[in-house]
């Protein structure tokens, strides 16, 4: 609890007009008296109500909501979580974290309104596409006016602030480019993608089957499947395909899970494994281009997403700024095994 001018008049035993006239200089009293009182309130720990209010004002709660908490490519994007709240401490900051393992819009939207219900003045959200998340985010910003940034995915049709994150449709588009070089633009690939409800893999796989038909028309596309994130599934999933169709020479991996990729080439024992393009410059996939699982890795820069929204909302809300670009889009690198 907070020390009153009363406390201290209490302790020095004069009366509250002697503290505060001591406190305010302001008035006559016997210098010893003041500074017997100036000594006792700083002892007592005594923040003027100025000071006080300054310091409440100058308070900030954020929120972040995040999906996929335990796919490895969320290491990056925490770490940059993480560094932004060690600086934005100091600034009297506090953020409020919400994770979820997995795509889930009522698990979502519960974790949004637990932090609106703690405080929330601003919030960092990679949202699930769903109609109620999108009417949540419209809510927040017209009628809480409570900025929102989305980061690693984006949402169409609401009212959030920005979007941090790489152009994933753009992305998409760069791997089906290499794929068609890698194949020399014939043949068939296999398309992996991780949550249907999830916008990032989705807009990767648009980018990559809209520009696979427009560039290469001889390269065929045998379908879209979903992973879930889960390298068994992404083996079975090889696996089960590549019975059917044994002559499919692409592989493109828009998700996680892909540590299941190499178990699968070892048990259909191929002689030759498609040229394969995976995402995120994670450990495990740095070792998968090192041992030529993989040709091609597209990182989408995990740690800038993390760390940029954070900073973004600060800026927003203490100068009153005006967000100039809608699209903070982080670099599209590619990376082999000669450049990891």
């Amino acid at each position: 609890m907070a020390v009153t001018i009363q406390d201290i008049a209490e302790r020095a035993g004069v009366s509250r007009g002697t503290v505060d006239r001591a406190l305010n200089n302001r008035g006559r009293i016997n210098p010893e008296v003041a500074a017997r009182i100036l000594k006792l309130a700083d002892e007592m720990g005594y923040v003027p109500k100025s000071r006080r209010d300054e310091t409440k004002k100058n308070n900030l709660r954020l929120g972040i909501v995040t999906q996929l908490s335990k796919s490895s490519f969320m290491l990056e994007v925490n770490r940059g979580i993480q560094k932004a709240v060690d600086e934005l401490s100091e600034l009297n900051v506090r953020v409020l974290l919400k994770e979820s393992v997995s795509v889930d819009a009522r698990e979502q939207l519960a974790a949004i309104d637990e932090l609106v219900a703690a405080g929330i003045q601003g919030l960092a959200l990679m949202p699930v596409d769903s109609e109620c998340i999108r009417e949540k985010i419209n809510e927040l910003a017209e009628e809480r006016k409570i900025p929102v940034v989305t980061f690693n995915s984006d949402i169409v049709g609401t009212g959030r602030s920005c979007f941090v994150g790489m152009d994933n449709r753009k992305s998409g588009q760069t791997a089906a480019g290499l794929m068609g070089m890698l194949t020399g633009g014939a043949g068939k690939v296999m398309v992996i993608t991780g949550f249907f409800g999830n916008n990032v893999s989705n807009s990767r796989v648009d980018g990559f089957v809209g520009e696979i038909k427009k560039s290469y028309p001889e390269l065929e596309v045998t379908g879209v499947q979903s992973s879930f994130d889960n390298d068994r599934e992404v083996e079975k999933i090889i696996v089960n395909t590549m019975m059917d169709i044994p002559d499919i020479n692409g592989l493109f991996v828009a998700s996680g899970g892909q540590e299941g990729i190499e178990r699968a080439f070892r048990s259909l024992g191929l002689k030759r494994r498609p040229f394969t393009i995976i995402y995120d410059l994670t450990p495990e996939n740095i070792d998968a281009l090192e041992r030529d699982v993989a040709d091609f890795l597209i990182d989408q820069d995990g740690f800038v997403q993390g760390y940029e929204p954070l900073h973004i909302l600060t800026e927003m809300i203490r100068r009153k700024n005006e967000i100039r670009e809608e699209y903070h889009y982080t670099d599209i690198n590619i990376k082999t095994k000669y450049n990891i």
